[in-house]
């Protein structure tokens, strides 16, 4: 198959979805082009199979603003005429939905093209229950020919929230539990952070309100009150300079370490103890797939898709949004606890390994472009807003 991806190009999980869906994709012998703004920050090493497109901004004074989603639209449609691609895969609805429904009416090669989606969480959870975006993300969702969410709890609320006269499937986010995985030599590089033995608290994320990532700052402060700990946060974003000041505030900066952002986030995994993951959003929890994947505990919230991957009690905690004392206290349960670590370090790779491989989930997305490819193009009945849509 020929398959073009277009997805945000930046560390969020949808991006790094994208990108490692392509590269398998692209391993197992499809075609792949990726059509965005910039090269995904994980798109390391291109192969033959592998193509980047990158989409041009028009300057032109009547713009106020370069217009981003028509050229990311004009791009998808040259490159399905000049690659004859067979599917169009755009991870989140607004905008790249709307933008490959548009290429596809644009395309010479429309009749043969087929649009495939895969919602991620905030494109339905914040931007598309915004009333003002409501009824395109809904009209993106419809006009797809498949149409995938990340977690039953995203079908759910899709469901909920816009009544789509669709199916949607769900297909889990995927980690390479090969790269992904227990290191020897992790407990050595330790010294580099933990220079007096402390153990190791991790977060990754965009530092976007959702993460909460100055409840992490929070919890390592009151974990340090029973045992000594350190806290590495890998990524940036708006929220970095607040928990920082958290971190002054609460007398534990010099054991806060910030690392910016990574693309090899799995070294600092390999030699942390625990995996710290607070958000109040969270429609899947990738990172801390890829935390259980290589075999590190983690602490998390109760909030929409994380019950489905953490087994509390088994491969960490769960415990609800904003519960910084129950989140502390069961982190130094972990801590403390050397076989209940280890317990819980099994069980989360071992999870990882049986349930989210991509050897496993990549072969349901060709499964799914397959059944897609085998049906007429979708064209759905007349839009009109369902019920208290309007």
């Amino acid at each position: 198959m020929k398959v073009g991806i277009s997805c945000y190009p930046s560390h969020g999980g949808s991006g790094v979805v994208a990108t490692e869906l392509g590269m398998e994709l692209a391993l197992r012998g499809h075609e792949v082009h990726f059509i965005s703004y910039s090269m995904p920050f994980r798109l390391k090493p291109l192969s033959e199979r592998i193509v980047f497109h990158e989409v041009m901004m028009a300057s032109y004074p009547l713009f106020q603003f370069p217009p981003y989603t028509l050229a990311l639209a004009a791009k998808m449609a040259e490159v399905a005429d000049e690659a004859g691609l067979d599917i169009l895969h755009a991870h989140y609805a607004v905008p790249h939905a709307v933008c490959a429904y548009l290429a596809r009416q644009v395309a010479r090669s429309r009749d043969r093209l087929r649009l495939v989606t895969t919602l991620h969480g905030t494109d339905i959870t914040l931007v598309g229950s915004d009333q003002s975006f409501r009824s395109l993300t809904r009209f993106g969702i419809e006009q797809s020919d498949g149409v995938t969410a990340v977690s039953d709890f995203l079908r759910r609320k899709t469901v909920e929230v816009f009544t789509p006269r669709r199916d949607i499937a769900v297909i889990p986010n995927f980690v390479d539990t090969g790269r992904y995985a227990p290191r020897p030599e992790g407990p050595s590089c330790r010294g580099r952070y933990a220079k007096g033995g402390e153990r190791i608290l991790t977060h990754i994320s965009n530092f976007r309100a959702s993460k909460r990532a100055t409840d992490a700052v929070r919890i390592l402060a009151a974990v340090r009150r029973e045992t000594p700990a350190i806290l590495l946060m890998v990524g940036d974003g708006p929220e970095r300079t607040l928990s920082r000041e958290v971190a002054i505030e609460l007398g534990v900066d010099r054991h806060v370490r910030y690392l910016g952002q990574m693309d090899a986030v799995e070294e600092i995994l390999a030699m942390s103890d625990l995996f710290i993951l607070p958000s109040a959003n969270e429609s899947f929890g990738l990172a801390a797939l890829e935390a259980m994947s290589t075999g590190v505990p983690v602490i998390g919230t109760t909030a929409e898709g994380l019950p489905e991957l953490i087994v509390s009690g088994e491969t960490g905690y769960l415990l609800p949004v904003g519960d910084i004392e129950g989140m502390a206290r069961r982190a130094i349960e972990v801590l403390t606890d050397v076989r209940l670590q280890a317990s819980m370090a099994d069980a989360s790779r071992r999870l990882a390994v049986e349930g989210y491989d991509a050897g496993t989930v990549v072969p349901r997305y060709e499964r799914f472009y397959a059944e897609v490819l085998e049906r007429p193009a979708f064209i759905p009945p007349p839009l009109g807003p369902p019920e208290g849509l309007a």
